[in-house]
């Protein structure tokens, strides 16, 4: 018989290491849990899918069958005028709200990782993103109209300034609804970066500080290639999201005026259950589909996103 009392000198006999065999229970348990969301998952979205897929072949509404015309719903897409207005009008979109929103968020990140690290302070900067985007947006559109909205009469009060509609002219209807959209959810992005911001090793600054780094030197030279990873993640999230613009836009402008918001969402939603041309709208959501997925790509190639600076 072995004994494995430790012997002088020679130290204790390492004990194997316990690892875990998942028992054939174990997987009928697990497998009851994803029941549900595999039945939501399939219902709600990949027979949908499956089927949008289809009627983008199809000429189809709801009071006919659909009538197989190939790729006619694509070529048609090419021709239309409003598509490529609602293409650039979206972009248009996307580009002031992940702009802005990123470089608020990136500057309130710093600042609750530098001055406080306060958890009522992290709670108020969610607040906007609890609220109901629908509410908000009307909160927004009543204080920024026209006539009776509080902003304007501060407006009226202060020297040299006018009234603006803000939804009613073709210059500030988007960068209006981007500002409600970025004051939204700056806290919430915010948030995702000041966790990466915690991950990073305070030893570097400390290194960057004795060799004479400035501030600026320390957060390009540091910080930023070391939340490349963090950062692509929001930016694939907040992206896909921009481009799926459509609550805020339904309830002030809906569209107006004169497709000056009228994004890509509200477009394929006006041509399904405004025109009940389902065929057509089925081809331009699966055009969205195909956009996302390649903006998506492109941002986690660029942005190097499986990798990290930081040593």
């Amino acid at each position: 018989m072995v004994s494995t009392t430790p012997v002088a000198g020679r130290g204790a006999t390492k004990r194997p290491k316990r690892r875990f065999v998942a028992s054939a229970g174990d997987a009928r348990t697990a497998a009851v849990f994803l029941i549900p969301a595999t039945i939501g998952l399939v219902v709600f979205y990949i027979i949908p899918a499956i089927r949008g897929f289809y009627f983008s072949f199809t000429d189809y509404s709801v009071l006919q069958d659909p009538v197989w015309v190939g790729g006619a719903n694509y070529s048609r897409l090419v021709g239309d005028p409003l598509f490529w207005n609602a293409l650039w009008v979206t972009i248009y979109y996307v580009v002031l709200n992940i702009g802005f929103q990123t470089i608020i968020a990136l500057g309130l990140a710093m600042l609750m990782h530098r001055l406080t690290r306060s958890t009522l302070i992290r709670g108020m900067a969610l607040l906007p993103y609890f609220i109901a985007n629908v509410v908000l947006a009307l909160v927004w559109y009543f204080m920024m109209d026209y006539e009776i909205g509080i902003v304007n009469i501060v407006l009226d009060w202060l020297p040299g300034l006018d009234r603006v509609a803000f939804f009613g002219e073709s210059a500030w209807a988007i960068p209006t609804v981007a500002f409600i959209n970025i004051w939204r959810h700056m806290g919430y992005t915010a948030l995702l970066l000041f966790a990466g911001l915690q991950t990073i090793n305070p030893s570097l600054y400390e290194a960057a500080s004795l060799d004479g780094a400035s501030e600026t030197r320390q957060f390009f030279s540091i910080t930023v290639p070391s939340l490349r990873p963090v950062l692509a993640m929001v930016l694939v999230v907040t992206v896909t999201g921009s481009f799926q613009i459509f609550d805020t836009i339904a309830v002030t402008t809906k569209g107006g005026p004169i497709n000056a918001t009228r994004v890509l969402y509200f477009y394929i939603y006006d041509l399904a259950f405004g025109q009940l041309d389902f065929g057509y709208a089925s081809a331009l959501a699966i055009v969205l589909f195909l956009i996302l997925i390649i903006v998506a790509l492109l941002q986690l190639k660029l942005m190097r996103a499986d990798e990290s600076d930081e040593l």
